[in-house]
């Protein structure tokens, strides 16, 4: 089965090469991409116009596909999932859920010309930095590519409730179990969208943000143990 890993803003399909052989060992296809928009730099590239071109590599696709998204990638495997409800066989969020329709991913990122910049470390809350000492960053920083404001900013699109039907993981990593479950119990809207899928577990992976760079060989374990058996 096709396991199209979709990264994160500023990350490309690199973000994922400590991923890649644990899918492959659990006996699927990894699929590593990157995002319309990042390379070459394109400021005209929305949310909706990575969601396309995710739908395309599903259509290309022999079979079902699992989709695996960090952070913003998340929000584009949701609008897969409600493109194309019947042939995903999994979702799995790493520190990202599903976005509601309506919602953006975040409108408060300072853009140059079109497009945004990693922003420097400290302006990040403490949650996420966590584990991404010197070294981590400044890596993190001479690998980052700018992303399209109108990503971040364009409001998800959603009509098929089928979306629902989809089975989820959330592997947690700034926030813990225990609190996510709390949000959802509480309806926050952070989590009402996650709230109504029939079928969702939460793990932990007590980390940062980017936990493909500061605990890889643990998130390619998480990731490699949520998806479906083979055969």
């Amino acid at each position: 089965m096709d396991v199209i890993l979709i990264p994160g803003f500023w990350l490309d399909s690199s973000a994922w090469d400590e991923v890649v052989p644990a899918v492959g060992a659990a006996g699927h296809e990894p699929r590593p991409i990157t995002l319309p928009g990042l390379a070459p730099a394109d400021p005209s590239v929305g949310l909706r116009d990575q969601a396309d071109y995710v739908v395309g590599l599903v259509d290309a696709a022999v079979g079902p596909v699992v989709l695996v998204g960090h952070s913003g990638g998340g929000a584009v495997a949701h609008a897969v999932v409600d493109a194309r409800p019947d042939r995903i066989a999994k979702v799995i969020y790493v520190d990202s859920g599903p976005l509601g329709d309506g919602g953006m991913i975040n409108d408060e990122f300072t853009a140059v010309d079109g497009m945004v910049p990693l922003p420097p470390r400290d302006e990040f809350d403490a949650e996420s930095v966590v584990d991404m000492d010197d070294e981590r960053w400044a890596a993190f920083a001479a690998r980052a590519l700018p992303i399209p404001e109108k990503v971040a900013t364009e409001k998800q699109v959603l009509g098929d409730p089928r979306r629902y039907d989809v089975p989820v993981t959330v592997i947690t990593c700034e926030m813990s179990e225990a609190t996510l479950r709390d949000l959802i119990a509480k309806g926050h809207p952070y989590v009402r969208e996650l709230a109504a899928v029939k079928h969702y577990e939460i793990v932990e992976l007590r980390t940062g943000h980017w936990p493909m760079l500061s605990k890889p060989a643990e998130l390619a374990a998480l990731v490699a143990a949520a998806l479906p058996p083979t055969g």
